[in-house]
């Protein structure tokens, strides 16, 4: 079978990596807004260093991002021109609720949003909404702990109870999480989570992942109430783990590794905590916390669909001679089969196949591929036509291969996917390193990496070229 004809083409993005206005629409401050560039950039995200306000010595790239705020109808726009069918963005949890515990929401953030969701509308583009993709409101890491508190069910219950309500008919396609998984990696970043010297770092983890669950159960549940067609889904950061070799030995770390990912999504694909997860609990001391009442909460609210950013395959070993490598926060042994990128991700298009069938073949629920792209070093050159322009084919040939490789799982391997939405389809801040020189999009934004530039927006060679593939529904990739 091809790919449906109703298939979601689009572009991902963020609000804490595209947005900015961090001061503007009576928007308080949230943990992404203080992550900075530089070297303390990874032990901020990592939860090992305080950082719980803006400081003079420090650039924080997402207090503008490439300015989305004030520019989203210029870019909607160009999405449009490519012909996207669905366009992914999240909300800015601070923008809706300043603080995060206040009873009212602001009126000034929820019209931003619904003029977005509008302008999309417009041009016959279904918005795919994260509602938390990395976001937490400060005031509530400060005054609560951030996740490790369960209070934050309640505050999160209040933010997707209006975004429900406020949306209805306006957005159907819902992710409750962004990268879930991404807890257990960069803390701070994925949930906010600082850890006081002495602390048990683990337990705190599982705990607050938990309640992130159970927060994402009570989502589900409530946009079923207010709207049977919601459609809700949860988001990991996945690529199968491989091997290193064949020693039996690779095999059972691959097979922990990946299940340490899995646990995520088991719980809200399946409705409950597998046995494996139990019994690591049990090993190391850790306590979530687990009522009857949650079970059931867990049970009766699994996800319609499951979502997930494929950018690289990984790899593990026991072995102590074989070089790393880190790809989206992961870090792995470096498969000596794969090119890199800028970066040093590790590029396998076959891995996403591979990827798509363990998902699909674990959970018979409908997939989406809501993040994957290259990010590389772009030159702005003259277009000819007064403008300019990115020659950007080696983004173009990994785009190619990826898509080539989805539509086999689909066509070949009978996979259900419902859309791919490339990340940064507009260039953004980098996540990892806070670089706007990592670029992804197929819209070239001119900012650097100290802030400076015009903002001004130019189409990439890749711009034209996905155009054409969205056209002919993935038939035409040259």
């Amino acid at each position: 079978m091809a790919l449906a004809k109703d298939f979601l083409w689009g572009g991902a993005t963020a609000a804490n990596q595209c947005e900015g206005g961090y001061n503007q629409g009576n928007r308080g401050l949230a943990n992404v807004d203080v992550i900075p560039h530089g070297k303390d950039r990874r032990p901020v995200m990592s939860g090992t260093k305080k950082m719980f306000e803006l400081d003079n010595e420090h650039y924080y790239p997402a207090l503008v991002g490439i300015d989305f705020y004030h520019h989203y109808k210029e870019d909607i726009d160009l999405f449009a021109e490519m012909g996207f069918k669905t366009f992914r963005l999240s909300i800015a949890w601070s923008r809706i609720f300043l603080n995060g515990d206040e009873e009212e929401p602001n009126e000034e953030g929820l019209k931003y949003y619904e003029d977005i969701f509008k302008e999309c509308h417009k041009y016959g583009i279904e918005p795919l909404v994260t509602i938390t993709h990395f976001d937490c409101p400060m005031h509530l890491i400060v005054k609560y702990g951030g996740w490790k508190n369960p209070i934050l069910i309640e505050f999160y219950k209040r933010l997707a109870k209006v975004l429900f309500t406020r949306y209805k008919g306006l957005v159907k396609y819902w992710l409750t999480f962004n990268e879930i998984n991404m807890i257990l990696h960069l803390p701070f970043m994925g949930a906010g989570l600082y850890f006081e010297e002495g602390e048990d770092q683990t337990q705190a983890k599982y705990i607050s992942a938990h309640h992130e669950l159970l927060a994402s159960a009570w989502a589900t549940k409530i946009a079923h109430e207010i709207d049977p067609n919601n459609m809700i889904g949860c988001m990991m950061a996945a690529g199968d783990y491989y091997p290193y070799c064949c020693m039996p030995e690779d095999v059972w770390e691959a097979q922990n590794a990946n299940r340490s990912n899995l646990m995520f999504i088991d719980v809200q694909a399946r409705g409950y905590y597998p046995n494996y997860a139990l019994k690591m609990f049990e090993r190391n001391n850790i306590d979530i916390h687990l009522s009857d009442e949650e079970k059931k909460l867990l049970k009766e609210n699994t996800v319609d669909f499951i979502s997930f950013s494929y950018y690289t395959s990984r790899c593990v070993t026991t072995r102590k001679d074989v070089t790393e490598t880190v790809g989206n926060a992961f870090k792995g042994a470096k498969n000596p089969y794969l090119k890199s990128s800028d970066w040093g991700w590790q590029i396998d298009p076959l891995g996403l196949r591979v990827t798509l069938n363990s998902l699909y073949d674990r959970y018979q629920k409908p997939l989406f591929i809501v993040e994957n792209g290259l990010g590389a070093k772009d030159e702005l050159i003259p277009d000819g036509n007064g403008s300019y322009t990115v020659n950007d084919d080696y983004r173009i040939d990994y785009l190619r291969q990826h898509i080539a490789a989805f539509k086999a799982a689909v066509e070949q391997d009978g996979v259900e996917l419902l859309g791919y939405t490339p990340w940064g389809c507009i260039d953004l801040v980098s996540a990892s390193t806070g670089e706007m020189s990592k670029r992804y999009g197929f819209i070239y934004v001119d900012r650097d990496d100290q802030g400076n530039g015009t903002l001004n927006r130019y189409k990439k060679k890749s711009f034209y070229w996905y155009k054409k593939v969205i056209a002919s529904n993935g038939e035409d990739l040259d």
